[in-house]
């Protein structure tokens, strides 16, 4: 089968349309013929030799996928040959075949298309499971959301405007800023005329939001725990500036923080399925009426790849960036 393959880790141009065995799927998994596959930030960290695949995982890069079942494991119940099916993997999407586990994969609404359905599984359950699952916002409440134009920003802003939460993003442009805003945002901050920080203090009458989704690390700290109201819970995902910084600990105590640290692709298959069967009984019904609709910056042929992780470093993207499998 053909697959984008890294011959040795380095740029985008290490990047290789080649050819490599088809996956041989366990008795709990499911085959599925990739149509299209979503891009991520950790997809660049692995093609770079940063993070690795869990052990035994795909060495292919991809952690989402949507295509047709093309086999079904003995003990993979609920699929058969031919379903629509959207999954989150370890690895292996950047191929035209890829193993799934049969509980972290998610049937297509007809209301999706491919393309859509491949840009769901890895950032909509990333924001299902640490704002909702880990941070437990509720109804009410109000976020900030760090990168709002990345996957993870547009996924946050549909998944909580639909669970009654205000919504506050950082992105870099206005331009961004204003498409946050037609994408149900209620505040955008343009964090490059500023700190962040005095603006969601002002856009909460000083009294800070309830929950951080923080994919910067290290430069953020400081201003994510000043924007957090009493009792606020800082989500960290991500450390696109570093992994290390001080940290003011009588803030955490005196203002009864809480700082949730949190991955999802080392999670066991248990548990992912877990995480997906929650997510789908608050929000498959809004996806199976066409409600959650990730927008798709651009969708690029597989042999193109290196377009793909180039326009994903230089973050000028709004929505996801999709790679497709004629």
């Amino acid at each position: 089968m053909k697959a984008i393959i890294v011959e040795r880790p380095g740029d985008e141009n290490a990047l290789k349309l080649g050819e490599v065995p088809e996956p041989a799927i366990k008795p709990d998994e499911i085959l599925i013929r990739v149509h299209d596959a979503g891009v991520n930030r950790a997809d660049i960290l692995q093609r770079q030799g940063l993070y690795p695949p869990p052990p035994g995982a795909s060495e292919i890069i991809g952690m989402e996928c949507a295509g047709e079942v093309a086999a079904v494991g003995a003990a993979a119940t609920g699929w058969k040959v031919g379903d629509r099916a959207m999954a989150l993997i370890p690895g292996g999407g950047y191929a035209e075949l890829a193993a799934a586990h049969f509980g972290s994969a998610m049937k297509i609404p007809a209301a999706l298309s491919f393309e859509e359905a491949a840009a769901i599984p890895e950032v909509f359950l990333t924001v299902f499971l640490n704002c909702f699952m880990l941070a437990g916002i509720k109804r009410g409440e109000t976020a900030l959301i760090h990168g709002g134009g990345s996957g993870i920003g547009t996924a946050s802003i549909l998944l909580l405007k639909l669970a009654g939460v205000r919504v506050i993003v950082t992105a870099g442009t206005d331009e961004k800023c204003d498409q946050c805003c037609k994408l149900g945002a209620d505040v955008a901050i343009n964090y490059k005329s500023g700190p962040f920080a005095p603006a969601v203090k002002a856009a909460t009458e000083g009294r800070g939001v309830d929950v951080i989704l923080d994919s910067i690390g290290a430069s953020y700290l400081a201003g994510n725990l000043e924007s957090l109201a009493q009792g606020g819970r800082l989500v960290l995902i991500g450390l696109m500036s570093g992994a290390r910084a001080e940290i003011d600990l009588a803030a955490v105590l005196r203002r009864h923080l809480k700082i949730f640290g949190s991955t999802l692709r080392m999670r066991p298959a248990s548990e992912k399925a877990q995480i997906v069967a929650a997510f789908l009984a608050q929000f498959g019904a809004a996806l199976e009426a066409g409600k959650l609709r990730p927008p798709i910056y651009k969708v690029i042929p597989a042999a193109d790849a290196p377009t793909a992780h180039r326009m994903m470093q230089a973050s000028e993207h709004f929505g996801k960036i999709v790679i497709r499998f004629e």
